[in-house]
């Protein structure tokens, strides 16, 4: 099955007003497990709105709260509702739009389209100018799809290509404690 049909826009909290006119059919929210519920929701009360909590970290770190399988499970059912409807309009959105609205909006898409990871993660490079989705939830959703590391593969192609086009990322990525996560 190739990638789903429905529309998905990504953006920050700052970005969430931007998008309340343009037909968005569902809305998930991924933010800090302090952050104050984003008043611009409110635009989008008639929609379907999932609120998912966690911090953006790749790993346990004391006084934060990462993603758990549970979190990505969540994200997987609303992904659902989302397939659903074929011509829906999803947005996804994290505090700045970078991390994990990225990991969740690749997700989406490969969560209906085996063998299309790549292509899914690839796409993302037209959606958003320097995303780079959280790791963390990745390897959660590769587990969870039985995807035998499809979804790991399209992350590291997304990275590769983002970097090719944009290299200076590389040292930005290095200076937010996430040199790990460079490609070699």
């Amino acid at each position: 099955m190739p990638l789903p049909s429905h529309k998905v826009t990504i953006c920050g909290i700052p970005e969430l007003s931007l998008h309340c006119s343009v037909g968005v059919s569902h809305v998930l929210s991924i933010i800090d497990t302090h952050e104050p519920r984003p008043p611009a929701l409110d635009h989008y009360s008639t929609i379907e709105h999932e609120l998912i909590r966690f911090d953006d970290v790749v790993a346990e770190y004391p006084g934060f709260e990462a993603c758990t399988p549970d979190h990505i499970a969540k994200v997987l059912d609303f992904g659902e509702r989302v397939h659903a409807l074929p011509d829906s309009h999803v947005l996804v959105h994290c505090h700045a739009g970078i991390s994990r609205s990225t990991a969740a909006a690749a997700i989406l898409m490969c969560q209906h389209a085996p063998g299309h990871e790549e292509a899914a993660f690839l796409k993302l490079l037209g959606m958003r100018k320097h995303g780079w989705p959280n790791t963390r939830m990745v390897e959660f959703a590769d587990t969870l799809l039985e995807r035998d590391g499809a979804l790991l593969r399209g992350l590291l192609a997304y990275r590769r290509a983002l970097l090719q086009e944009k290299p200076h990322l590389s040292e930005v990525i290095r200076n937010i404690g996430r040199g790990h996560e460079l490609p070699v």
